[in-house]
């Protein structure tokens, strides 16, 4: 009984670190969305905090279509992050028994 809550401490041990390492890897990432044929383009740290936008002038003329890509470009970048971070965690947590429909970092 006693190996048993020793192999898993030392397994949860590992699994922080894991997760601490994702996290670290996560926050350095940096995707770009771009909407309307790559007249607007937004990039994003894995933070989800906005590095740069990028506008063609021609969008300028049309406040209205600007708006709708600028917050297309986001959601483009937003879910590109969320992909690689499901992958980060994925990796991070691979080998570990998870119940069903959990999710990390809780």
């Amino acid at each position: 009984m006693k190996g048993n809550i020793a192999q898993l401490m030392q397994q949860a041990q590992r699994m922080q670190e894991n997760m601490q390492r994702a996290q670290e890897e996560i926050a350095k990432l940096e995707a770009v969305g771009q909407a309307g044929g790559g007249m607007v383009s937004v990039t994003l740290t894995g933070r989800k905090e906005c590095r740069k936008v990028r506008i063609d002038p021609s969008v300028l003329s049309d406040p209205e279509m600007a708006e709708d890509l600028i917050a297309a470009a986001f959601n483009d970048a937003s879910n590109k992050i969320d992909a690689q971070s499901q992958a980060t965690m994925a990796a991070a947590t691979a080998g570990m028994p998870l119940p069903p429909g959990m999710k990390l970092p809780f």
